[in-house]
Formats: C-alpha cells, sequence, structure tokens
C-alpha cells in the first residue's frame, strides 16, 4: 500500500491533508483558548474604593460588576428615619439601616449601619447619627433588595427594600439610588453598634464548556482529514490488487483456453 502512497498525487493529497488538519487544529487551539479566557474571574476592581458618584448615579441599577464595590459618600442621615431589620446575615439579631442623603446629588441612599442583639440600642445607634450632622461613610455598594424577601414575622422586616422605606420615610424627594450601602467599621463605631461582617465578593470561575466542545470537534476534524487520506490510498491500494487479481485470472483462463483439447 506504501508503494501507492509515495506516488506524487498521494502525496500532494497528503500536504493537503496536512494542511487542513494544521487550519483544523489551530481552530482548535482557539476555542480551547476560548475556553479558558471566558472561564477567568472579571478583575476585581471593586476593591479600588470609590466615590459613590463616580460610579452611579440615583435610580441606576447595580449591575453585576458594580455589586460589592467599595465606595465612599457624604451627606446626612435623616432624623426620625431609621429602620431595624431582622433575621440578616453578617451579624448580630438587629441591624440598623439609615437614610442617608447625599450631598452631592440630594438623593436618597440606605445605610446599612450595624448590628446589635438589642433592638432599642439598634434604633439608638441609627438615631445617634441623626443629628443633622455631614458624615462621610465608607463601605460596599449593593443591589437594592425587594420586599419580596422580607423574613416577615410580628412586625419584623429583613430585605433592604427601598421599594417599602419610601413609605415609611419622612424626608424623601422621590430620588433614590439603585442600592445601598453596608457601611465598615468607622461607622458602625461612630453609632456605638457592631460592625456587619462584609467581604469581597466571590469572582466564580464558570468553565465555557461550549467552546471547550467546539476545541474537540476541531481537533476530530484534523484527524478525520488525515483519516481521509488514508482511506483513499487504501481504496486506491485494494481497487489495484482487486484488478491485478481479475488479470491473473482472465491470463490463467486465457492460458488453459489455448491449451490443444481445450476447445
Amino acid at each position: 500500500m506504501w508503494a501507492v502512497a509515495r506516488r506524487p498525487k498521494w502525496i500532494a493529497l497528503l500536504l493537503l491533508a496536512i494542511l487542513l488538519a494544521g487550519v483544523f487544529a489551530a481552530l482548535g487551539k482557539w476555542q480551547l483558548e476560548r475556553s479558558i479566557e471566558n472561564g477567568k474571574p472579571l478583575p476585581a476592581s471593586t476593591e479600588t474604593r470609590k466615590t459613590l458618584d463616580a460610579v452611579t448615579t440615583p435610580e441606576k441599577g447595580v449591575g453585576d460588576g458594580l455589586a460589592g464595590q467599595k465606595v465612599t459618600v457624604t451627606g446626612r442621615f435623616v432624623a426620625g428615619d431609621t429602620t431595624v431589620l431582622t433575621g440578616r446575615s453578617g451579624g448580630g439579631t438587629y441591624q440598623t439601616v439609615g437614610h442617608m442623603v447625599d450631598d452631592g446629588t440630594g438623593a436618597s441612599l440606605p445605610v446599612v449601619i450595624g448590628w446589635s442583639d438589642q433592638r432599642a440600642d439598634a434604633v439608638a445607634g441609627g438615631d445617634r447619627l441623626a443629628d443633622g450632622a455631614t458624615v462621610t461613610v465608607r463601605g460596599r455598594y449593593y443591589p437594592a433588595e425587594s420586599p419580596d424577601q422580607d423574613a416577615f414575622t410580628k412586625g419584623e422586616y429583613s430585605a433592604v427594600a427601598p421599594a417599602r422605606f419610601v413609605n415609611t420615610w419622612k424626608a424623601f424627594d422621590d430620588r433614590m439610588y439603585g442600592g445601598y450601602v453596608v457601611a465598615d467599621g468607622a461607622t458602625a463605631s461612630a453609632a456605638d453598634l457592631h460592625t456587619v461582617a462584609d467581604r469581597a465578593p466571590t469572582r466564580e470561575v464558570q468553565f465555557d464548556w461550549l467552546n471547550l466542545f467546539y476545541a474537540v470537534e476541531w481537533v476530530v476534524f484534523a484527524g478525520f482529514a488525515v483519516f481521509l487520506w488514508y482511506r483513499f490510498v487504501k481504496d486506491a491500494w485494494e481497487r489495484e490488487q482487486e484488478e491485478e487479481r481479475e488479470a491473473r485470472l482472465a491470463a490463467a483462463v486465457d492460458e488453459a483456453m489455448a491449451q490443444p483439447g481445450r476447445r
């Protein structure tokens, strides 16, 4: 069979098959790189602290890339608008949420100030900051929660839900940020509360299986190109072998017929 494969025709076809296999292999490598690249977590840009008005505007939603962003916001807390939530993660039986008005935009912003195991202390902590003074809060910015997330039990709520706060806040001018801030330890200490446990948002790595499938597919195509060349050569060799057998058989028949007494 290899005598057939060494013929110029089949050598040229082999070179073409190798060229196609190389192209398919390169496409497979590209798809594999895409699969790995798409699986990498996004850069943790949330860990660079920025002012709130530098990353968002009132009424704007909080996308995945902004959730957990470290921010700084300056304003004042509104007296009488302290809300106490319970059943939340991050520490404590009760968490204090204050109504802050941003000095720069005048928009309202819920701020989770800190926590206490005593409801009265949680309320007093919020009132302690709502003395009319301008304060600067540092923390992380998160998407507003829905009232549907509330774990309502005996008049207690659990969600930082601005859609519900607007019905209870006394000073509200219809402009609200699309998220809320969980304050750091400095704000909690100023309110004589414990700090709500907080951490950087996780960046899950999700492997791109579709691109991986395409990569494997291109490798199969590359192997198939070489396999086709092999099959073509083998078929040509088998065809020649069959023709040689038929020729020998015909020659043997003619020889037998040519012998005397065979007519």
